[in-house]
Protein backbone atom coordinates (compact mmCIF):
# COMPACT_ATOMS: atom_id res chain seq x y z
CA UNK A 1 0.00 0.00 0.00
CA UNK A 2 2.88 2.38 0.77
CA UNK A 3 4.31 1.87 -2.73
CA UNK A 4 0.95 2.84 -4.26
CA UNK A 5 0.86 5.98 -2.10
CA UNK A 6 4.41 6.96 -3.04
CA UNK A 7 3.84 6.53 -6.77
CA UNK A 8 0.54 8.40 -6.59
CA UNK A 9 2.07 11.22 -4.54
CA UNK A 10 4.87 11.60 -7.12
CA UNK A 11 2.32 11.88 -9.93
CA UNK A 12 0.12 14.36 -8.06
CA UNK A 13 3.05 16.55 -7.04
CA UNK A 14 3.57 17.37 -10.72
CA UNK A 15 0.19 19.14 -10.71
CA UNK A 16 -0.27 20.34 -7.13
CA UNK A 17 2.76 22.37 -6.15
CA UNK A 18 1.43 24.59 -3.35
CA UNK A 19 2.26 22.18 -0.57
CA UNK A 20 3.34 18.64 0.14
CA UNK A 21 0.29 16.43 -0.07
CA UNK A 22 -0.66 14.37 2.93
CA UNK A 23 -2.45 11.03 2.55
CA UNK A 24 -5.86 12.41 3.51
CA UNK A 25 -5.73 15.79 1.71
CA UNK A 26 -8.71 16.27 -0.63
CA UNK A 27 -7.04 17.01 -3.96
CA UNK A 28 -10.25 18.36 -5.48
CA UNK A 29 -10.94 20.75 -2.59
CA UNK A 30 -7.69 22.63 -3.26
CA UNK A 31 -9.06 24.00 -6.52
CA UNK A 32 -5.83 23.05 -8.28
CA UNK A 33 -7.34 20.23 -10.31
CA UNK A 34 -10.12 20.12 -12.87
CA UNK A 35 -12.03 17.57 -14.91
CA UNK A 36 -9.21 17.24 -17.45
CA UNK A 37 -6.84 16.42 -14.61
CA UNK A 38 -9.33 13.85 -13.31
CA UNK A 39 -9.12 12.01 -16.64
CA UNK A 40 -5.31 12.20 -16.56
CA UNK A 41 -5.41 10.73 -13.06
CA UNK A 42 -7.61 7.84 -14.20
CA UNK A 43 -5.28 7.14 -17.14
CA UNK A 44 -2.23 7.29 -14.84
CA UNK A 45 -3.79 4.81 -12.41
CA UNK A 46 -4.74 2.38 -15.19
CA UNK A 47 -1.27 2.47 -16.75
CA UNK A 48 0.82 2.69 -13.59
CA UNK A 49 -0.95 -0.06 -11.68
CA UNK A 50 -2.20 -2.21 -14.56
CA UNK A 51 -5.86 -2.09 -13.62
CA UNK A 52 -8.97 -1.28 -15.63
CA UNK A 53 -11.28 1.44 -14.39
CA UNK A 54 -14.83 1.21 -15.64
CA UNK A 55 -17.77 3.60 -15.35
CA UNK A 56 -18.95 2.10 -12.07
CA UNK A 57 -15.55 2.96 -10.54
CA UNK A 58 -15.78 6.64 -11.50
CA UNK A 59 -16.91 7.77 -8.07
CA UNK A 60 -15.08 10.91 -6.94
CA UNK A 61 -14.60 9.35 -3.51
CA UNK A 62 -12.27 6.74 -5.09
CA UNK A 63 -9.92 9.52 -6.24
CA UNK A 64 -10.32 12.27 -3.63
CA UNK A 65 -7.07 11.65 -1.74
CA UNK A 66 -3.87 9.61 -1.85
CA UNK A 67 -5.38 7.34 0.80
CA UNK A 68 -8.59 6.85 -1.21
CA UNK A 69 -6.65 6.15 -4.42
CA UNK A 70 -4.37 3.61 -2.74
CA UNK A 71 -7.34 1.82 -1.14
CA UNK A 72 -9.13 1.77 -4.50
CA UNK A 73 -6.06 0.47 -6.39
CA UNK A 74 -5.40 -2.20 -3.76
CA UNK A 75 -9.00 -3.44 -3.93
CA UNK A 76 -9.04 -3.45 -7.75
CA UNK A 77 -5.70 -5.27 -7.83
CA UNK A 78 -6.96 -7.86 -5.37
CA UNK A 79 -10.09 -8.42 -7.47
CA UNK A 80 -8.01 -8.88 -10.62
CA UNK A 81 -5.68 -11.42 -9.00
CA UNK A 82 -8.56 -13.64 -7.77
Amino acid sequence: MEEIKNRTRAFLSQFIKKKELQDHDDIFATGDVNSLFAMQLVMFIEKEFGIGIDNTDLNLNNFRSIEAISTFVASKSAAVSQ
